[in-house]
């Protein structure tokens, strides 16, 4: 679970201190698929670094399945995200010398639990639909296929939260469909994802929006009928859509 309690950050330089945070309090459960919405400085990319184990807030508190993330140790907040957290963002940040086996092995390089990380890998990347696709490099992959590495990548260990911030930014709609029709497969298989965004469209594949409006919360509801990415996908070419293969269970 997530449990932010009156989250506060602040950036200072000099005499200057910006407000980006005043006041988050939110919980999210185990399983839920969340969209953190907002414009553009509202603070919601400060938000999933601090989720992510990446920044430290000013004040309040943030707790990830129990453990006060504020008060954590450098050591802690690096195990924790390297086994709890997975991260996918705009940018696939994908190596160009490395093919997409060895992009998706990269986690396991920092983790206590490389065992079997060829074979990890080649399921991680079954699981998004590339196995065929293993020894290609970046500049070989077209836009959502860099995307589903980054998914994979993200999936090795099998972490118990995703954050993704704009995934499909950087992406056409067909190739966006698809990225999202892998997330909403995570949320069957009963991962929790956060997905950041300012784009109305791809929060409402999720099942709750959040909108953050000048660093607070503005509204929190439930999507009572998400859009289905693979319908949408099917729709765009029904004979060209391959049965997405299920993924491994968590």
């Amino acid at each position: 679970m997530i449990e932010l309690e009156n989250l506060t950050k602040h950036y200072t330089k000099g005499a200057l201190t910006t407000e980006v945070l005043r006041g988050v309090s939110l919980r999210i459960q185990k399983g839920e698929f969340v969209a953190i919405m907002g414009a553009s400085g509202t603070g919601k990319s400060t938000l999933m670094n601090i989720l992510g184990g990446l920044d430290q807030p000013t004040s309040g508190s943030y707790r990830l399945d129990g453990v006060d993330m504020a008060r954590a140790g450098d050591d802690e907040l690096s195990r924790i995200r390297n086994q709890k957290i997975g991260f996918v963002f705009q940018q696939f940040n994908l190596l160009d010398r490395a093919d997409a086996l060895r992009n998706v092995m990269l986690p396991l390089i920092y983790s206590d639990d490389d065992a079997g990380s060829a074979a990890r890998a080649e399921e991680a990347l079954a699981a998004v639909g590339l196995a065929a696709r293993k020894h290609h490099h970046p500049s070989e992959l077209s836009g959502g296929e860099q995307q589903r590495v980054a998914i994979a990548r993200a999936l090795i260990t099998n972490p118990a939260v995703i954050l993704a911030d704009e995934p499909t930014g950087n992406l056409d709609s067909r190739n966006g469909l698809e990225v999202l029709a892998v997330f909403q497969r995570l949320h069957r298989e009963g991962r929790t994802l956060v997905l950041i965004t300012h784009d109305s469209g791809l929060a409402e594949h999720t099942r709750r929006m959040i909108l953050l409006q000048d660093g607070r919360v503005a509204s929190d509801v439930a999507v009572p009928q998400p859009r289905d990415a693979a319908a949408e996908l099917a729709r765009l070419a029904p004979t060209a859509v391959a049965k997405q293969p299920e993924l491994p269970a968590t």
